[in-house]
C-alpha cells in the first residue's frame, strides 16, 4: 500500500517539461482529462507551449469515447487556448469549433484543413485575425470554399509561402494576387486535380500569362500537381507552357498528354505515371528528356517502353536522374536489348548501379 502511495506521489512530482512532453502526444480531450489528475498536471495544461502546435480531429466514429464529449466542452477548451495556437491541423465536422479557433487566434502561421465544412465567411475571420502571421495554408475536401474565398486569403495574407488547394479553387486572379510586389516569394504550391463526377467534370484553363507572372515573382516556387482524372478530362491541361515542377498521375494518362508535357513543362523535376496503356512511350520519354532539363526523378507503373527507347531516355538525361523507379514489366525487349542486358547500359549512363523494380510475389 505504501508503494502505491509513493508511486502516485512520484507521478505528481514529475518535472513540468516531462509532463509537457507527455501531454503533447495526447488528444484534445485526453489532455483535458489528464489536467484534472493533480495541480501540477493542471498547470502544465495551461502552459502556452503546449498549444503552439495541435491537430484537431473531432469527427470520431460513433463507437469512440468522444461520443459522450459534448461539443461545448471542446469549444471551451479551444477558446481558452486558441490565442497560443500557431500550427493547426483541422479535421472535423464541427465547423463551430473551427470558427472558435479562427475567432480567438491571433498568431496562426500554419493551417491544414481536411474534410471540414469551412466556408468563405470562416476564411474571412481567419484572415482578419491572422493575416500578418499566416505562412502555410493547406486545404483538402473543402467544397464550401469558393475561388473568391481563397482569393481573399491571397489578397491579405502577404506572408503566405505555402498553399495547397483543389484545382477548382485555382484562378488567374489567385495567381496574380500571389505575384504582387507586396507578397513574399511563394515557395510551394500544391494543386489536387480530382474529378468529383468521373467523366462529367468540366475543368477550366489557366492563362499562360498568369503562370508567367507567378514564376517571374517567385522563380524558385515548386508547383506540384496530383491528377486523378479519366483520360477524356485532361483536355484543358498543358496546351500552353505550364511551370509545373512535380507531376503525379494516379490514373491512366494518354500518350498525347505525355507528349504535351514534353513540349510545355520545361521546369519539370519529377514525373510519376501510374498507368498508361499498351502503347510504347519511347518518343514521349525522349522528348521529356530533351526538353525537361531539370528532370531528376521519374517513376513508371503500368506502362510500356522498349528497352532501346528506355536506354536512349536515360542516356539523354544522364547522371542528373537521382531517382529512377521502373517496374521490370514496363520494359519491352527488342532486337538491341533484353531485360537482362538493360541494367548494364542504364547503369553506365547513370554512373551508378541500377536494376528495374520487381513486382513482389506473395
Amino acid at each position: 500500500m505504501a508503494y502505491r502511495q509513493n508511486s502516485t506521489e512520484d507521478w505528481g512530482n514529475l518535472p513540468h517539461h516531462v509532463v509537457l512532453q507527455v501531454f503533447q502526444h495526447l488528444s484534445l480531450v485526453d489532455r483535458a482529462r489528464a489536467s484534472s489528475v493533480c495541480r501540477r498536471w493542471n498547470e502544465v495544461f495551461h502552459i502556452p507551449d503546449l498549444w503552439r502546435r495541435f491537430e484537431f480531429e473531432l469527427n470520431q466514429p460513433a463507437t469512440s469515447y468522444l461520443k459522450s464529449t459534448h461539443p461545448e466542452l471542446i469549444q471551451q477548451i479551444i477558446k481558452k487556448h486558441a490565442q497560443h495556437l500557431q500550427y493547426v491541423s483541422f479535421k472535423s465536422h464541427f465547423v463551430s469549433a473551427l470558427t472558435v479557433v479562427f475567432v480567438n487566434s491571433k498568431s496562426l502561421s500554419s493551417i491544414k484543413i481536411d474534410d471540414t465544412p469551412v466556408d468563405d465567411p470562416s476564411l474571412k475571420v481567419l484572415v482578419a485575425n491572422n493575416s500578418d502571421t499566416l505562412k502555410l495554408l493547406k486545404m483538402s475536401s473543402c467544397p464550401h470554399v469558393s475561388p473568391a474565398g481563397i482569393l481573399c486569403v491571397a489578397d491579405q495574407c502577404h506572408g503566405l509561402r505555402e498553399l495547397a488547394l483543389n484545382y477548382y479553387l485555382l484562378s488567374d486572379e489567385l495567381l496574380l494576387a500571389l505575384s504582387t510586389e507586396k507578397h513574399v516569394l511563394l515557395e510551394h504550391l500544391r494543386i489536387d486535380v480530382v474529378s468529383e463526377n468521373p467523366g462529367q467534370t468540366q475543368f477550366h484553363s489557366i492563362k499562360k500569362s498568369s503562370w508567367d507572372a507567378l514564376v517571374q515573382h517567385s522563380p524558385k516556387v515548386s508547383i506540384v500537381m496530383y491528377f486523378f482524372l479519366c483520360e477524356e478530362e485532361f483536355d484543358p491541361f498543358f496546351r500552353e507552357e505550364t511551370p509545373v515542377t512535380h507531376l503525379y498521375f494516379g490514373r491512366a494518362v494518354s500518350k498525347e498528354m505525355l507528349g504535351r508535357i514534353g513540349l510545355n513543362c520545361p521546369r519539370l523535376v519529377e514525373l510519376v505515371v501510374c498507368a498508361n496503356g499498351l502503347q510504347p512511350l519511347d518518343d514521349e520519354l525522349i522528348r521529356i528528356a530533351d526538353r525537361c532539363k531539370n528532370l531528376t526523378a521519374i517513376g513508371l507503373g503500368e506502362c510500356e517502353v522498349t528497352c532501346s527507347g528506355f536506354v536512349e531516355f536515360v542516356k539523354r538525361c544522364g547522371g542528373r536522374l537521382s531517382q529512377l523507379s521502373i517496374m521490370e514489366e514496363v520494359l519491352i525487349p527488342d532486337s538491341k536489348y533484353s531485360v537482362e542486358q538493360i541494367h548494364y547500359e542504364v547503369s553506365k549512363h547513370l554512373g551508378r548501379m541500377w536494376f528495374p523494380d520487381m513486382m513482389p510475389t506473395w
